[in-house]
């Protein structure tokens, strides 16, 4: 009998994760303990060496015991943690990226993790198009005059007249599981679709009758921009104040990917110039952004609580994701989607 622990939030929940594991067990004898995790009534953060979990370190060990398995979404698996769990050799994350966990201990320990992507790419895609359409036409912003009283007959004045997605040239900064359902849904729109991502080929932007282009340009002929690139080292604050010089007067900014590729502070004297007609956000530097945060007084923001991957099917589809992974595991088969590759030769006789 393997003993599992599914460490689940009000999102991702434990049963969800029960109910997907026994499913793909098959004959695998499981015994489930289980753990509920506070997220996102109380918002995730730093946990000791590890960004963005929720609950402790003393309730996740508490919970731990004998674990050999741990599904999770949100579970802080720091170095102290995985320094007294023995017996742990494998753990699940149903996020495009296990930054809850430290892989430097992992691996020392020989704990396999693995990870979910492409889990919300379907959620997260269809917030962003309904992001821009959202800050091309005023709708949040219409909405809340008219309930104050307010009918904005002078919208239909030239000058401040919408933009249709028909025809105009947008951009995607990275072209990812999520960047290529958005192209799809706006080239059905009848956009012009630029990407500017360094790990895409020329022939599969081709392919996909999108043009692949360098930065600058993108931003230079874009009317629209929205970012879907992955945060790293290298993509921190990718947009800043000297290349978003570069868009063209009255562009419309969408950030529903990662707040760090965005640099915030000269958001709002763009804003306020015209250079930028639009903003909308999902994602912030400062999670949840304070109230003194200036972007909340500047002209035409749209802000959303980080939204973009919270469907109901976006759950379940990171249980099945996990669980097939740990099935993998079980059966002798090398997991599809392992953060920390080099601990695999740690296990003998797992088949590719």
């Amino acid at each position: 009998m393997t003993s599992v622990l599914a460490a689940g939030d009000h999102f991702v929940a434990p049963e969800v994760f029960v109910d997907a594991l026994r499913r793909s067990a098959g004959e695998h004898d499981l015994r489930f303990n289980t753990l509920q995790l506070p997220w996102p009534v109380e918002p995730f953060g730093p946990v000791g060496n590890v960004q963005e979990a929720s609950g402790t370190e003393a309730q996740l060990l508490d919970a731990l015991g004998d674990a050999e398995i741990v599904a999770t979404q949100m579970a802080p698996f720091t170095d102290e943690v995985l320094a007294k769990a023995p017996g742990l050799k494998f753990v699940g994350v149903c996020r495009g990226g296990p930054v809850n966990v430290d892989l430097k201990a992992a691996t020392e320990q020989g704990v396999i993790v693995s990870y979910a992507p492409g889990r919300n790419a379907a959620a997260a895609a269809e917030f962003a198009v309904g992001l821009i359409l959202a800050a091309l036409r005023r709708i949040p912003g219409s909405d809340a005059e008219l309930k104050s009283g307010h009918w904005r007959g002078d919208y239909y004045a030239y000058e401040n007249a919408g933009i249709e997605l028909d025809g105009s040239t947008v951009g995607l900064v990275g072209y990812g599981a999520i960047g290529k359902i958005v192209a799809r849904v706006l080239k059905a729109f009848g956009a012009h679709v630029l990407v500017a991502d360094p790990f895409v080929k020329a022939e599969d932007a081709a392919q996909d009758d999108v043009e692949l282009v360098e930065l600058d340009a993108l931003l230079r002929r874009s009317s629209v921009v929205s970012l879907h690139a992955r945060l790293t080292p290298e993509t921190q604050h990718l947009l800043n104040a000297e290349n978003l010089a570069l868009l063209p007067e009255g562009a419309v900014l969408v950030n529903s990917a990662r707040g760090g590729l965005l640099d915030y502070a000269p958001l709002p004297d763009l804003l306020k110039s015209g250079r930028l007609g639009a903003l909308a956000v999902d994602v912030y530097d400062i999670e949840p952004p304070p109230r003194d945060w200036p972007l909340f007084d500047a002209p035409n923001v749209i802000t959303t609580p980080h939204l973009a991957g919270a469907t109901r099917q976006t759950a379940h589809r990171a249980a099945e994701i996990v669980a097939g992974e740990v099935a993998r595991f079980l059966n002798g088969q090398r997991p599809r989607f392992v953060a920390n590759p080099d601990v695999l030769d740690q296990f003998e006789g797992l088949r590719p």
